[in-house]
């Protein structure tokens, strides 16, 4: 099998957790609530496996996204704790699916590869772009394929931000989609997220979550 056609699972933790959303990336499309189309894979097969996922590492709202009307986007600290559960998400695709849905996210023009291998090797690979979502981490194996999800080389601290009401709705509608989760429980999780506690969205959940 030719290296680009190797399966990889793609681990999320954002809006991505909502099929639908995470489709435009393959198929392109504009998702409901985002001020951007996205092109697509230029394999556009759809994933061929999905599953949740813990991830050991803390989730956080950050930055200013102009697709989500200026509200925080989701990132997870680059250190692995044992005590934080973030509930992700995976789905299995192809590995050149896997580097052009990270060329999409960094928004890159031109030539673009990323050495799995070396990911693999040494647990993450920071790409040296100044792009948002510009560390590779691994997160093991899964069914004989690796498990890779990206984030911001660093804790964007100064950077917090809520996220707005269309994004964190997706998320919350993935939550629902993936854990089959009661709206109790979606607040009891999103609730104390650094970039939501303490923000006005925090009033929102109520309706936001829904019944």
């Amino acid at each position: 099998m030719p290296k680009e056609e190797q399966r990889v699972w793609y681990a999320c933790y954002g809006s991505n957790l909502l099929e639908e959303r995470f489709r435009c990336y393959i198929g392109g499309g504009q998702p409901k609530g985002a001020h951007r189309i996205y092109p697509g894979c230029t394999n556009k097969t759809f994933p061929t496996g999905t599953k949740g996922l813990i991830i050991n590492r803390e989730m956080y709202f950050a930055k200013s996204s102009k697709t989500w009307s200026g509200g925080g986007a989701a990132f997870i600290k680059s250190e692995f704790d044992k005590n934080v559960e973030t509930l992700g998400r995976m789905y299995l695709i192809i590995r050149q699916q896997f580097i052009d849905l990270v060329q999409q996210e960094i928004k890159f023009e031109g030539e673009f590869d990323i050495n799995l291998e070396k990911v693999i090797e040494e647990g993450s690979l920071d790409m040296k772009n100044d792009s948002w979502y510009g560390q590779i981490i691994y997160l093991g194996d899964e069914e004989g394929h690796p498990i890779f999800t990206f984030t911001n080389e660093e804790y964007l601290e100064n950077e917090i931000n809520a996220p707005n009401e269309h994004y964190l709705k997706i998320i919350i509608e993935g939550l629902k989609q993936t854990y089959k989760l009661s709206p109790s429980e979606i607040q009891k999780y999103l609730e104390n997220k650094t970039g939501i506690k303490g923000f006005p969205i925090e009033k929102d959940f109520p309706e936001l979550i829904g019944n």
